[in-house]
């Protein structure tokens, strides 16, 4: 009878230090757990319940946990599987809270509870968006005319079926007229390892970006006809074995056509004729072990991307892009960072089209937003130290009854930063900045809130002796 206490006991502890370390990441409390956990018995997992999962199917919930009913594992190795799992279920984007315990023991069985808190999934609004590189350009180089902005309406279906897939469309007027449709399906199989990405867009525009002087775009405008017009669509099919890496592998096809006005003043902008249309294929290899993956503080990530676009001597282009990041903690609250970029275009002989390079999406240098960076090879290095300054929680009351409030998290963090790169263009015509070393660095305010929304304001200093306040959003590729 005293051995049953005793076991029964020990029990009652294990499930409430399982709560505990659900509920909190405290140094002090883990090594608590580690210490109290220390047992040569293995434990069986028995019923998984999932609690919340008001429209993500189980079985989405349980693809992202690393453990399994009939499943066997020492206390302290179970205990690290909870956020393990907890972990990468608030990366699928679905979730704003989540929490792993062991809710109860049957002997040396345990049955485990998963509590979520769905976000919100449909977001009908209204398209506003400046055309130009970055929020900067538009603001300073062109003066923030309305002129340069993108209207109409968008719609985001995240999770549109429960598995966690995505539909996206947009009507839009203004500088350029466009529709566009995209459905990321993330699992189609019973295995739930392949998934498929189907997209396209067409689209037309009076205003023509057609050159590079000086490494600034030069743009060709028309009032009375559209310059430029484009069709573009893309299949893909993904795979993801395990948790953290994924392929996907799929074709493309593109077409544009310019006005010969164009042509006449950029003879290079294609290789031949006012059109090309260029089929193309393309693979893409992931990897992600992130502690949270919009703004990630700890973990790696990598990412490989081939493209061969083009199969005849009008449009011939092999490209290979790497990018890859790392963070780890040094001390409390403060990480440091390492991004790298590194891509090739063969044949070196490209047209103008085909050799934008530094200052698109999210490969670029801090400081030099203002400017692009044409050539076929080239990279950068990113380093990053960061502190986290605030981790606070704006209580919203709830307008219904009976409701609980809502809380907005708000973490805000300081960071300085230094980046290097180099760019190499066999044609650079009127321009400076490729073909050798680049530097900049600078100090900034990164702000993370609700729904992994990103503000980053950032003071850049480059080699070229300038210096400015820029904005940005996103955090790594």
């Amino acid at each position: 009878m005293l051995r049953i206490k005793k076991y029964c006991l020990l029990c009652c502890l294990l499930i409430a230090i399982g709560n505990r370390f659900a509920y909190s990441q405290d140094a002090v409390i883990k090594e608590e757990i580690k210490d109290t956990a220390a047992t040569n018995i293995d434990y069986v997992i028995g019923h998984i319940t999932i609690i919340g999962n008001k429209k993500t199917k189980a079985s989405i919930v349980l693809r992202e946990v690393p453990f399994r009913t009939g499943e066997t594992y020492p206390m302290p190795v179970l205990l690290q599987k909870f956020e393990d799992g907890r972990k990468q279920l608030m990366n699928t984007a679905l979730f704003n809270s989540a929490m792993i315990v062991a809710k109860s023991f049957e002997g040396t069985k345990v049955n485990i509870e998963i509590t979520l808190k769905e976000r919100w999934y449909l977001f009908p609004v209204p398209y506003l968006k400046p055309v130009d590189r970055n929020l900067n350009q538009w603001i300073v180089e062109q003066k923030a005319s309305l002129a340069r902005v993108n209207y109409g309406a968008k719609l985001l279906y995240y999770n549109a079926t429960g598995h966690n897939d995505k539909l996206k469309m947009l009507l839009i007027g203004g500088y350029t007229k466009q529709i566009s449709f995209g459905y990321d399906r993330l699992y189609i199989d019973k295995s739930l390892k392949w998934g498929m990405r189907l997209n396209y867009a067409a689209g037309n525009g009076r205003e023509l970006f057609y050159n590079t002087i000086n490494d600034k775009q030069v743009f060709l405008k028309d009032e009375n006809s559209f310059l430029r017009s484009f069709n573009t669509a893309s299949a893909e099919l993904t795979y993801r074995r395990a948790i953290r890496t994924r392929h996907s592998f799929g074709i493309t096809w593109q077409k544009e056509k310019v006005k010969d006005t164009a042509l006449k003043l950029n003879p290079s902008y294609f290789n031949s004729g006012n059109t090309v249309k260029a089929p193309g294929i393309f693979y893409n290899l992931s990897y992600a072990d992130l502690d949270y993956n919009p703004y990630p503080t700890k973990g790696y990530a990598a990412n490989i991307s081939f493209i061969k676009q083009g199969f005849n001597s009008s449009f011939n282009l092999w490209q290979l892009d790497v990018k890859a990041f790392a963070s780890r903690q040094l001390f409390p609250k403060t990480y440091l960072s390492l991004s790298l970029y590194g891509g090739v275009k063969l044949p070196f002989k490209q047209p103008y089209i085909s050799r934008r390079f530094l200052g698109f999406g999210d490969v670029f240098m801090q400081g030099y937003e203002y400017y692009i960076i044409d050539g076929v090879a080239g990279g950068y290095l990113k380093t990053t130290l960061t502190r986290e300054l605030l981790n606070f929680k704006v209580r919203i009351p709830s307008i219904k009854k009976g409701k609980p409030a809502e809380y907005i998290p708000v973490r805000i963090f300081g960071k300085m930063y230094g980046n290097t790169g180099y760019v190499h263009n066999p044609e650079p015509g009127e321009n400076f900045l490729s073909n050798k070393m680049l530097y900049s660095g600078g100090f900034g305010i990164d702000i993370l809130t609700f729904y992994d929304v990103t503000f980053k304001l950032e003071w850049s200093f480059n080699q070229l002796g300038e210096n400015g306040l820029f904005l940005h959003r996103k955090s790594i590729f």
